[in-house]
């Protein structure tokens, strides 16, 4: 591991930028009025060659064109524009999508910023206060240890009702994620965000840099990420990504809202709390697995999911001690399969989302704030009727909750 000094780093931020020039504007007020200056914004704007004769497609590659020539125009801003976009220049089709734009800029960042310098991942469709790069520059100088900051978010709500109530469902079905994950201390209780990561030169480098999923790729990076080292999951400012529906990625923030404003909520349910207490009790069991071949809650589904039975034993071979084998099991047993569990053990369950909720807050964070807000919730509140001003002192209950673990952690 290199030896690490932030006093003089540069920080490059990473845009990838499809069909956003409404969102663009607020991004490069953002920039300008960021205190710390030595920054350099690299932007890939992209689309696939072939929606240029795609008349469906077409008004993307044109609103494309127009942020291009708003980037151009800022000559106040250190600026460099990877252009995928321009009729001749667009994506094959097999290598497309915010992942390879994300990947083309941070391994053109790689190729011009020194070991120390940070590239901090961004959306066009984020906003973030004046002190934000500061912030992340401070971060890092106060815990040069952690290799990555999974910089803290918030959603602000809009004036359509709809929207509002869509995206907070979907930040509390991450909310809640994230805190049963805290809750039974996993290693992987980040909340995987495109818009909120910050990463040295150097570490990018060492974990091999980012693999170009067609969605996902910030889970699949953090998740590379962790396995490398610490995660710092506190900064002192947040990052605002809207909150709105889009169908440019498979998953996500934008596909959620698409598929739960039509009342299906089936891929981002609120799970059982008791599921994630069975992962706990698998991760403790890590410890008695290297002596002995014992029972814990997880162990069918993963001898079905890697097709063995014994997959512990190649890792007890090849591990010197209990710690190397433990760590070497939560590598295996990561996040994804956490994940992958959850889905197919939830099918068990039949409670509602709101009813999950109020038990897990019940149990574990049951204070005046809760009770309080319980009786203004009502015994029958609902994620679909239920006025979104409560709603969102739920989602704001959550996050007090989430800064918690985040600042003592």
């Amino acid at each position: 591991m290199i030896k690490t000094d932030y006093q003089h780093s540069k920080i490059y931020v990473a845009l990838p930028a499809m069909d956003e020039f409404l969102y663009l504007p607020q991004f490069i007020e953002c920039i300008k009025a960021q205190t710390f200056r030595n920054f350099h914004l690299i932007v890939c704007v992209n689309q696939p060659e072939s929606w240029w004769f795609d008349q469906d497609k077409l008004p993307v590659c044109e609103n494309n064109q127009k942020c291009i020539q708003l980037l151009q125009k800022q000559h106040d801003i250190n600026t460099t524009i990877i252009d995928k976009s321009t009729q001749g220049n667009g994506w094959e089709e097999k290598k497309s999508g915010v992942g390879w734009a994300r990947k083309i800029i941070m391994d053109h960042i790689v190729a011009i910023a020194n070991e120390n310098d940070i590239i901090l991942s961004l959306d066009a469709d984020t906003t973030f206060r004046s002190g934000y790069f500061q912030s992340i520059i401070d971060n890092f100088k106060a815990h040069p240890k952690d290799v990555t900051i999974s910089v803290p978010y918030y959603h602000p709500l809009t004036e359509n009702e709809n929207q509002n109530r869509h995206i907070l469902r979907y930040e509390i079905y991450m909310r809640y994620y994230a805190l049963n994950l805290w809750r039974i201390n996993n290693p992987y209780n980040f909340s995987a965000l495109g818009s909120a990561i910050a990463v040295p030169v150097w570490v990018y480098k060492r974990v091999g840099g980012l693999s170009p999923h067609k969605s996902g790729e910030d889970f699949y990076f953090l998740l590379k990420l962790r396995k490398f080292g610490q995660l710092r999951l506190w900064n002192c400012e947040k990052v605002y990504p809207s909150a709105r529906y889009s169908s440019r990625v498979l998953f996500g923030t934008g596909p959620a809202m698409i598929k739960g404003a039509s009342g299906d909520w089936s891929s981002y349910p609120i799970y059982d709390f008791n599921l994630f207490n069975e992962v706990g009790e698998t991760y403790v069991s890590f410890i008695k697995l290297f002596n002995e071949d014992i029972k814990f809650p997880m162990k069918d589904f993963l001898a079905e999911l890697f097709k063995d039975a014994n997959w512990f034993e190649a890792l007890k071979k090849n591990s010197s001690s209990i710690d190397q084998f433990v760590k070497a099991c939560q590598h295996k047993v990561d996040a994804l399969r956490i994940l992958q569990y959850l889905k197919f053990k939830q099918k068990e369950y039949d409670s509602k989302d709101e009813e999950i909720l109020n038990k897990y807050i019940s149990e574990f964070h049951n204070t005046e704030d809760w009770q309080e807000l319980s009786a203004t919730l009502g015994t029958n509140w609902s994620f679909e009727h239920s006025p979104v001003s409560v709603i969102n002192e739920l989602r704001d209950f959550l996050v007090k909750i989430e800064e918690k673990y985040q600042t003592n952690g």
